[in-house]
């Protein structure tokens, strides 16, 4: 019962929304770990975010300050760090996620790196700690949602940090961080942190919650003490748009003969996409899929490296029953695999897609 509250709490994309390049804010993925903040109009303008800690020149910055820094707008796909967790065998129990958790926007705000010089980092500053003003209890622990960033991940410019207050053009939905959120390309979504109302510099590592016990990669299903590795970078991950229709239940898809167009998208948080290959017969065999030349757009976006790239190919269907499958590669040489090394909290996982697909007797 738990995960079906969590399942119709937050939401995924639909695979069919893949055609929009931007993605709509009511089609993008949505998880939410405790409750969405109420801040009406007013208090949107009252909202104050603190830089502090480790700074020469403390700062507390409201929206009408936020706007006067010059803004800069990047194309970013974010990706849960669960998505896929419910593919896996044994099932983590969580947010039950197949492939939909993703989704693409343009997102415009003040980079992070000009705050932090405006505020000026100490030598001994390393992390940024980053708050959001959504609270409550995870597996005991009362808490303000809180992630934190290496100094030299927050002050780089490829990729950028944004402390975003405007998506797709217009002021953040609720559900997605209103008035003021963060935007690390490249990096799971659980670093995007909503809400946000502090950026403390830090002298040493940050050891809350979400940094050193959620999202880690821990390879041990019984060992309690096992630190493992933590969640950063998105892997590479292609998705094709379902062709045909579906069964209502199933999600089986239903075409006709002849020539069928499969179409898609694909993305890494490590590097560009340079490779997607589409097999049609459950991985037997593979062929490559043509990209778009663009990286993850055509408008010159800057960041447009951490969106997806659109990808396409024909497929010549025969009756019978197919099962459709695209993998991706990107530029430092990681591939999705067939078969999905297991860990505990289900993150990470990039195993192929795969789509049954019924194809219907000539004539039908």
């Amino acid at each position: 019962m738990e995960e079906l509250a969590l399942a119709a709490r937050n939401h995924g994309l639909p695979l069919e929304a893949l055609r929009y390049e931007v993605t709509p804010p009511g089609l993008h993925y949505v998880l939410v770990h405790y409750d969405i903040p109420t801040v009406d109009a007013a208090g949107a303008e009252d909202w104050t975010l603190a830089v502090r800690g480790r700074v020469r020149t403390p700062l507390t910055l409201d929206m009408a300050t936020l706007r006067s820094f010059p803004a800069v707008t990047h194309r970013v796909t974010m990706e849960c760090a669960g998505n896929g967790r419910a593919r896996l065998t044994p099932r983590p129990v969580s947010q039950p996620w197949l492939v939909e958790a993703v989704g693409t926007a343009d997102w415009t705000g003040v980079p992070l790196r000009t705050l932090l010089a405006e505020a000026g980092v100490e030598p001994d500053a390393v992390e940024a700690v980053f708050t959001g003003a959504d609270h409550g209890v995870e597996r005991g622990v009362e808490q303000d949602y809180q992630r934190s960033l290496p100094l030299s991940d927050a002050t780089a410019d490829d990729p950028e940090v944004l402390v975003a207050y405007e998506m797709n053009g217009a002021p953040l939905p609720p559900q997605h961080g209103h008035p003021v959120r963060l935007v690390v390309p490249g990096w799971y979504g659980m670093a995007h942190v909503k809400w946000l109302r502090d950026i403390t510099l830090t002298s040493t590592p940050f050891t809350g919650f979400q940094q050193t016990v959620a999202y880690r990669y821990r390879r041990s299903a019984d060992d309690p003490d096992d630190p493992g590795e933590p969640v950063t970078r998105i892997a590479p991950r292609a998705l094709m748009i379902p062709p045909g229709f579906p069964d209502f239940m199933s999600r089986t898809r239903v075409v006709r003969p002849g020539p069928v167009q499969l179409e898609g998208r694909a993305w890494s948080g490590h590097a560009p996409v340079t490779k997607v290959e589409v097999s049609t017969d459950d991985g037997d065999t593979w062929a490559e899929a043509a990209l778009e030349d663009g990286r993850g757009g055509h408008d010159g976006l800057k960041g447009s490296t951490w969106a997806w790239r659109s990808w396409r190919t024909t497929w010549e269907a025969a009756p019978g029953t197919h099962v459709l499958t695209a993998r991706a590669t990107d530029a430092a040489g990681h591939t999705q695999p067939l078969d999905q090394p297991w860990n505990r909290g289900g993150f990470g996982n990039n195993l192929v897609q795969r789509i049954p697909v019924i194809c219907l007797p000539r004539g039908d």
